[in-house]
């Protein structure tokens, strides 16, 4: 029992649905969270739409004080500590007043507090020093959503931030669970979040990634595995785990809502077709293979593929790595979806928040649709059966879900999920 690694706690703040209802809802029935945004259009983007989950500042003030909140400008740490709590809360645990050495936390952010160092720079360059206030080094700190975190729950194990681009959220929860496989932690807060906005989504658009043909149907932007992708939707949000031992969730009777069974991470080294921005296949393929190897699992076994997938050039790409690794195509490949046709690419949280929806799969059987694929990419369709894309929500008993992050710099991470069951 002591060696293996279960799910007792989960929190999602995303586009499509803040809080665990919400967004169980929203992805079953393929709710998009993409809106056009003005203010981007007057900044000169050429993709004006994105995904930002809708806070009230009532809904705030149920996380952080009032305190907290004075000069508070940073919309990554307030949903990863909106999504950490949640997750805390859901596992069964209370807010105390003592630390609690056995919990910890890996939350993974790519740039923390950006709106907060828009501010301060303004004010330093404007020479008003003396009214940065005393927070900007704990807002704008890439540590910020855990050590906030941190604080509000008195946690006293390892509590960190990792960061590999779009592979952090799924790294984080690998870390956590290879710290509890060595004993060194009864349960880990993991996740990953991302701020929002012009000034995160501002170098996409230049770099001419992003999707700037349906700044009129928002709704329909996010288009992965679909022949009319043209580029990805920016989004933000965060998505948190309470990992723990078996024997500690056990032990408190708590519910479990999977089991990690093992994973991978690693890196194509920017060789073999592997770049600052595109995978090396050979790395990906190797990823998945020793993913499924870790977990001592059948590639036949996995029931779904939450993908990557982000509705660029390299789905088909992806697609085929998967097909190359698992050793599994047409109709005896798995079904696979993508979250980002909902709610877009949430950068360093999209891993963390699609794995809440690989885990929400398993728990309670069911595989959510793809939406805006209705023009299937025909090399994806003579590689997979379509059947195995689904469009429609899909209800059948779930197993094994496999989900996998990419990541600039060449950085990869596979995980897998499985039902639990004590024996």
């Amino acid at each position: 029992m002591k060696n293996r690694v279960v799910i007792t706690g989960l929190g999602v703040v995303s586009p499509n649905g803040v809080g665990l209802a919400d967004f169980t809802k929203a992805i079953k029935n393929g709710r998009s969270g993409i809106e056009f945004y003005p203010d981007l259009k007057e900044l000169g983007f050429s993709c004006c739409i994105g995904g930002k989950p809708k806070i009230s500042e009532a809904l705030k003030r149920e996380y952080l004080t009032e305190l907290q909140l004075r000069d508070f400008n940073s919309s990554g740490i307030l949903y990863g500590c909106m999504a950490g709590i949640d997750a805390w809360k859901d596992a069964g645990f209370s807010i105390s007043d003592t630390t609690d050495y056995d919990s910890g936390i890996i939350f993974g952010a790519g740039t923390s507090g950006i709106e907060k160092f828009r501010e301060a720079i303004y004010k330093l360059d404007d020479k008003q020093v003396r009214r940065l206030g005393s927070t900007v080094v704990a807002q704008t700190m890439t540590s910020g959503v855990s050590a906030y975190l941190g604080g509000i729950l008195g946690l006293g194990n390892q509590v960190t931030t990792n960061s590999s681009a779009c592979t952090t959220g799924t790294e984080a929860i690998l870390m956590g669970f290879d710290r509890i496989k060595a004993g060194l932690a009864k349960r880990m807060i993991v996740g990953g979040t991302s701020d929002e906005g012009p000034y995160i989504w501002g170098g996409f658009d230049a770099m001419r990634v992003l999707n700037y043909k349906h700044n009129n149907n928002p709704e329909s932007g996010s288009r992965p595995m679909s022949a009319s992708a043209s580029g990805l939707v920016p989004g933000s949000g965060a998505g948190a785990m309470v990992i723990e031992s078996l024997e500690s969730a056990l032990e408190r009777n708590a519910t479990i809502y999977a089991e990690i069974l093992g994973g991978d991470v690693n890196s194509g080294g920017q060789r073999n077709g592997g770049s600052m921005t595109a995978p090396n296949s050979k790395a990906v393929q190797r990823c998945i293979k020793k993913a499924v190897e870790n977990s001592n699992i059948k590639a036949s076994e996995i029931d779904a593929i939450n993908g990557h997938l982000t509705a660029t050039i390299k789905d088909f790409t992806e697609i085929e790595n998967w097909s190359i690794a698992l050793n599994l195509k047409h109709e005896d490949f798995p079904y696979i979806n993508s979250l980002k046709s909902m709610v877009g690419h949430c950068l360093s949280a999209s891993g963390a928040i699609e794995s809440v929806a690989s885990v929400l799969q398993i728990h309670h059987n069911f595989i959510f649709p793809n939406i805006n694929c209705e023009d299937l990419n025909e090399e994806i369709t003579a590689l997979i059966s379509k059947e195995k894309i689904p469009q429609k929500l899909i209800e059948k008993e779930i197993n094994i879900v496999a989900k996998a992050s990419f990541g600039f710099g060449d950085v990869n991470g596979c995980i897998i999920f499985k039902k639990f069951r004590k024996q």
